[in-house]
C-alpha cells in the first residue's frame, strides 16, 4: 500500500464519505479513505433508506447550515445522475405543554427568511386526515423538508470520491493518529503498519472518543443504541411520499416518521429512546420496550401506520451533552480535523464534507463553525448536564 498521502479520512460512514468525495474534487488520487468494517456496513450511524432532510431547526446557525446541505446535496445528485433528496415537505407536531419550545423554531425560520405555515391541529388533520390529534397541537410546515436517501447517498459519495482518483479502503481500523513535529500526521494501523498524510480528517462518530483520548481530548459523549421500524399498515398509498410528509413530535419523547421510501411502509422511531451502550458492547437485537413506545405513540396519534413489523433496524447515536456537532482541529494539531455530527447530522453529510475539504485545502470556511469547536465549555465539563432535545 502507498503509505505517504495528501490527506487521509479516517471512517467512510455519512460525513466520512462526503469528505472523501469533496476531498478527492480537490485532490484526487492523493486522498485516501479507511473504513474499520466493509462499506455500507450497519454498524454505525449512517446506512438505512432514509434520513430527514429540512430547513426547520430551533437556530438560526442550523438553517443557515441547512441551506448549504440542500446545495450540496443538488451538486452530488447532478455528478451522480440520481436523486438524492425527495421532497415531501415536513411537518412539525407540538402538542400542549410540550418539552421543545416552537418559539425557537418560528423565529429561526423566521431570521433567516425561510417560508413555512403554523396551523393548529384542525387544519393538519383536514390535510393528512390519518392523525389523530389532542385540542391544542400547534404544528409547522415547511415545504422543502423531505427523505435524504441515507444508503444511496453514501454510495453515491463513495462511487464518485473513486471517479475522482481516491483511494477507499474497507476493513482498515485505524489504531491511532499521531501527529509529529514536523506537521504531518501518522495514522496507525491495527494491524501494526502505520501510513503517513498532511492532514487528517477524523469522521468516526462512536468511535471518536476512544482516538483522541490519546491527543488528550477527553469529550463527554454519551453513546445510545436506537432503533427505526418499518410497518406494514393497512393501507400504504395514504402514505406515499407525494401525499405524506415527515414529521416530528416535539415533546419528550420525541418521536419521528416517513412516508413508504425503501420499504413497503412507513418508518417510525423514537429519537433518543434507546439504552446508553458504546461501540463494543451495542447489539443489534430490537428493544422490546422501545418497540412498545412507539406502537402505542401510532396507537394514539397515527393509527393507520400501525400494523405488524417488516423491519427493525438498530444503529448508533453518539450524543455530544448540547447535541450540536463538532466541526473543529485537535488543539494542538492543526492538521487533525475532528467531524461529529451528534445524531442528527446526516442531511447535513455532504455539505460538511464540503467544509472538510475547504478547511484541509485552503485553510478556511464560509460556513458558521463557532458552535461547534471542540474547546466550547460543555465539552470541557466532566459531568455536564445534558439536553438531547432538538
Amino acid at each position: 500500500m502507498r503509505r505517504d498521502w495528501r490527506v487521509i479520512v479516517v471512517g467512510l460512514g455519512g460525513i466520512g464519505s462526503g469528505a472523501a468525495y469533496w476531498l478527492a474534487r480537490r485532490f484526487g488520487p492523493d486522498v485516501l479513505g479507511l473504513e474499520q468494517f466493509e462499506l455500507g456496513h450497519t454498524n454505525g450511524a449512517s446506512q438505512d433508506h432514509s434520513r430527514i432532510i429540512r430547513y426547520s431547526y430551533h437556530t438560526p446557525a442550523y438553517v443557515r447550515l441547512a441551506f448549504g446541505a440542500y446545495d450540496a446535496w443538488r451538486a452530488v445528485e447532478a455528478e451522480a445522475g440520481e436523486a438524492l433528496v425527495i421532497r415531501t415537505g415536513g411537518l412539525d407536531l407540538w402538542p400542549p405543554g410540550a418539552a421543545i419550545p416552537m418559539a425557537d423554531y418560528r423565529s429561526s425560520l423566521a431570521a433567516v427568511g425561510v417560508p413555512f405555515e403554523a396551523f393548529d391541529e384542525h387544519e393538519v388533520m383536514r390535510r393528512w386526515p390519518v392523525f389523530r390529534l389532542e385540542p391544542g397541537t400547534q404544528a409547522i410546515f415547511q415545504a422543502d423538508g423531505g427523505i435524504a436517501a441515507a444508503a444511496r447517498g453514501n454510495a453515491a459519495h463513495q462511487r464518485l470520491a473513486r471517479a475522482h482518483g481516491a483511494t477507499l479502503l474497507e476493513r482498515q481500523r485505524v489504531a491511532a493518529v499521531v501527529p509529529q513535529a514536523d506537521g504531518t500526521v501518522v495514522v496507525e494501523l491495527a494491524d501494526g503498519s502505520s501510513l503517513q498524510a498532511q492532514d487528517v480528517v477524523m469522521a468516526t462518530d462512536a468511535w471518536t472518543a476512544d482516538l483522541l483520548r490519546p491527543l488528550g481530548v477527553d469529550l463527554p459523549l454519551t453513546v445510545t443504541q436506537e432503533q427505526v421500524t418499518y410497518f406494514a399498515c393497512p393501507d400504504p398509498a395514504l402514505f406515499a411520499p407525494e401525499r405524506f410528509p415527515v414529521w416530528i413530535w416535539m415533546d419528550d419523547p420525541s418521536f419521528y416518521g416517513f412516508p413508504v421510501f425503501g420499504e413497503a411502509g412507513p418508518k417510525v422511531a423514537q429519537d433518543v429512546g434507546g439504552r446508553a451502550v458504546t461501540a463494543a458492547t451495542r447489539d443489534f437485537a430490537p428493544d422490546e420496550a422501545a418497540a412498545a413506545r412507539v406502537r402505542d405513540f401510532l396507537a394514539r396519534h397515527l393509527p393507520a401506520a400501525l400494523g405488524p413489523p417488516i423491519r427493525t433496524r438498530t444503529c448508533l447515536y453518539t450524543l455530544t451533552p448540547d447535541r450540536d456537532f463538532v466541526v473543529d482541529h485537535v488543539p494542538g494539531a492543526p492538521h487533525v480535523l475532528v467531524m461529529l455530527g451528534a445524531a442528527h447530522a446526516f442531511k447535513f453529510a455532504s455539505h460538511l464534507g464540503r467544509v472538510a475539504a475547504e478547511l484541509v485545502a485552503d485553510g478556511r470556511t464560509t460556513a458558521d463553525l463557532a458552535a461547534f469547536r471542540l474547546d466550547r465549555p460543555i465539552l470541557r465539563e466532566v459531568h455536564p448536564a445534558t439536553n438531547f432535545m432538538v
